[in-house]
């Protein structure tokens, strides 16, 4: 028996269509960002402990002396720098300095490790570009450290006031001074602005540890400082002159003069009127900059592509 359609009932052509199930991105570049952070906890652990360091030590000194006083004594004067602010900048600074050192070993193993434990073979296995695998190595100090600094550093900044605030109230001294005297909304865009202009700024010196660690066989931190540095020594010795070493020295510290106005170190930065972001975005330093980061990270992958396990 046929349908008015000339079709058997409960043919394969009777039966309702099924649509195509639709399948999701694997988003390799995504996923490659997701195992740089599983695999190399120092990025988080390191200035998570530079964040307990400050704060212990805090907290000794809350326990050994009554500095509530010198609080209290502080924030009635017009103008001078609190203690508590200073506290505050001293653990930012302790942070950001850990987290740029964490950094730089990062960079330094991020290929060079991969070859050493021949685990590249794996990964080359895997249907993931030389170029995602070194992009995704580069956006951890570009973009997931500072972000991941800017987390820490706010939460402890954060606990240090809290914690001046108890030891205040405990004293009997009054708790206003924290909350009237500093620029409390201020700080963390001021904090937020510095981590990008860093970051950015020292994208030649990541391109360059990159491109060290994925041609270096073994001892990557002496080919990463010493060919530098002797550079510097044979031009001090045959033109006695310093121009490479001037040169280096305004890439470790020029982002302040750069990026900033009337300041003269970096922990001096604490508030809005500070920040020069169109001094900084106009500067050829920082475009130059990027410029040689992006030429060694392109090296970094053509050496990922034809280097073979140690």
């Amino acid at each position: 028996m046929t349908t008015p359609s000339g079709v058997l009932p409960g043919s394969q052509s009777d039966q309702p269509a099924i649509p195509p199930t639709s399948l999701r991105a694997t988003r390799p570049f995504y996923w490659s960002v997701r195992r740089e952070i599983w695999e190399n906890r120092s990025i988080y652990v390191a200035p998570m402990a530079a964040a307990a360091v400050v704060l212990i030590g805090v907290l000794i000194g809350a326990v050994q002396q009554p500095y509530s006083e010198h609080l209290g004594a502080a924030f009635d004067k017009a103008g001078q720098v609190t203690v508590l602010g200073k506290m505050l900048e001293v653990a930012a600074i302790v942070i950001l300095v850990t987290g740029l050192i964490a950094a730089a070993f990062y960079c330094l193993g991020a290929l060079h490790g991969e070859r050493r434990d021949r685990s590249i073979l794996f990964w080359k296995s895997l249907p993931v570009s030389d170029l995602t695998t070194v992009l995704a190595k580069a956006v951890i100090p570009l973009v997931v450290m500072p972000l991941v600094l800017f987390v820490i550093v706010l939460a402890t900044q954060l606990l240090l006031l809290g914690l001046s605030t108890i030891v205040l109230l405990l004293n009997g001294v009054s708790a206003v001074g924290p909350w009237t005297q500093l620029p409390l909304f201020e700080m963390p865009v001021v904090l937020f602005y510095s981590l990008v202009a860093f970051g950015l700024w020292y994208a030649p010196i990541w391109g360059w540890l990159l491109f060290v660690s994925g041609w270096a066989r073994r001892a990557t931190f002496l080919w990463a400082a010493l060919p530098p540095l002797g550079f510097c020594v044979i031009e001090e010795i045959a033109f006695q002159t310093s121009r490479i070493a001037d040169l280096l020295k305004y890439r470790f510290t020029g982002v302040i003069d750069e990026a900033f106005h009337r300041v003269a170190r970096p922990e001096d930065v604490i508030g809005l009127a500070q920040l020069d972001p169109a001094k900084f975005v106009s500067s050829p330093a920082l475009w130059i900059g990027l410029a040689i980061g992006a030429a060694l990270c392109a090296a970094a992958v053509w050496l990922r592509r034809y280097r073979v396990p140690i």
